[in-house]
């Protein structure tokens, strides 16, 4: 599923037009987006956890050539389901 039909899905189930349930499903992707950025957790309970994670600087290799490479710091996102969403996968 895509963010269209994401979309069009909320719109049908909260009898809300397309345009809002696209203009409602944005603030709260920006709202998780803000969150996480500024390292805050967000738990939406049932679903998961949105959480950022760093990854230390560390050693790599380039696969066409076998050269060692340095791979610097960065910033992930990681997220852990919740137990509904769990139980409903199995």
């Amino acid at each position: 599923m895509r963010k269209p039909e994401l979309s069009a899905a909320i719109a049908e189930r909260a009898e809300l037009s397309k345009d809002k349930a696209n203009d409602v499903l944005n603030v709260i992707l920006d709202e998780i987006t803000n969150a996480v950025a500024k390292g805050d957790a967000v738990t939406l309970v049932g679903f998961g956890t949105f959480q950022k994670k760093d990854r230390s600087a560390r050693t790599g290799k380039n696969p066409q050539t076998g050269a060692a490479i340095q791979i610097p710091a960065s910033s992930t996102v990681g997220f852990k389901p919740g137990k509904s969403l769990k139980d409903s996968v199995n």
